[in-house]
């Protein structure tokens, strides 16, 4: 069963809801036999690539509050990261562009270190004092901390093609399947979850998606099986 997960590095949501799924999946009994994807959405796709801003007046100015307002949705926010036991700061934060750690997480999945990239990116810019939106340098720092080749990471950056077209692929399909927002979970595309859902839900619907799948039916033919397998293949009749 595959579970594909659509978010950004600037989503708080994103950082408790992978917490959350990962705990469902943990508990699940078919956890070895589900292959999980994480997929690309830029919150703000039009963010200069090379603007830094603070968390705390961009979230007072893009939704009418006033910055006391936005630091205490900050520390709720905070609070129900500690409770599924990760680290949030509260204060001096920052928010960027975040095309290229998407195209950092395509590489990642050529190697089999999606998994370890996204949770080494979110600590980087939800735990952590140093930003995840330094540069280059940076981003180079966190990939190999991953376990990747920094002599690819850095290729990669330098290019900006590279995977470009992986994320723009990755951002028009949620909005085909319907997804406003992040985080977003596609359970073997017959199921979705929308946001950061308690526990619970993440295990029921993995329960539920498990129970969709249904083996092939096999049409018999009038002939005798004709292929191939580990014993060999078929023979031709002898007419």
């Amino acid at each position: 069963m595959r579970v594909e997960i659509w978010t950004d590095i600037n989503c708080p949501w994103c950082y408790v809801g992978k917490a959350r799924f990962d705990k469902a999946l943990d508990g699940f009994e078919h956890r070895d036999q589900v292959e999980v994807v994480h997929r690309s959405f830029e919150l703000n796709p039009s963010h200069p690539r090379d603007e830094v801003v603070p968390v705390v007046p961009l979230i007072a100015g893009k939704y009418g509050i006033t910055e006391t307002q936005a630091a205490q949705a900050e520390r709720r926010i905070a609070a129900n990261a500690a409770a599924e036991g990760l680290e949030y700061r509260t204060e001096g934060r920052d928010a960027g562009n975040s095309f290229d750690m998407h195209r950092l997480l395509h590489l990642a999945a050529e190697h089999g270190r999606q998994g370890p990239l996204i949770d080494t990116l979110y600590r980087a810019n939800f735990a952590e004092r140093r930003s995840a939106f330094e540069g280059g340098d940076r981003l180079v720092e966190l990939a190999v901390e991953a376990g990747l080749d920094a002599g690819e990471a850095r290729s990669v950056l330098a290019d900006p093609e590279r995977y470009a077209a992986e994320v723009c692929a990755d951002e028009r399909e949620a909005a085909q399947l319907g997804a406003t927002g992040v985080p977003f979970f596609v359970l073997d595309r017959a199921f979705a979850v929308s946001g950061a859902q308690p526990v619970e839900t993440f295990g029921q619907a993995l329960e539920q998606a498990w129970a969709h799948r249904s083996p092939l039916t096999v049409v018999d033919g009038s002939r005798r099986s004709e292929a191939c397998g580990p014993d060999g293949c078929a023979l031709p009749d002898r007419g």
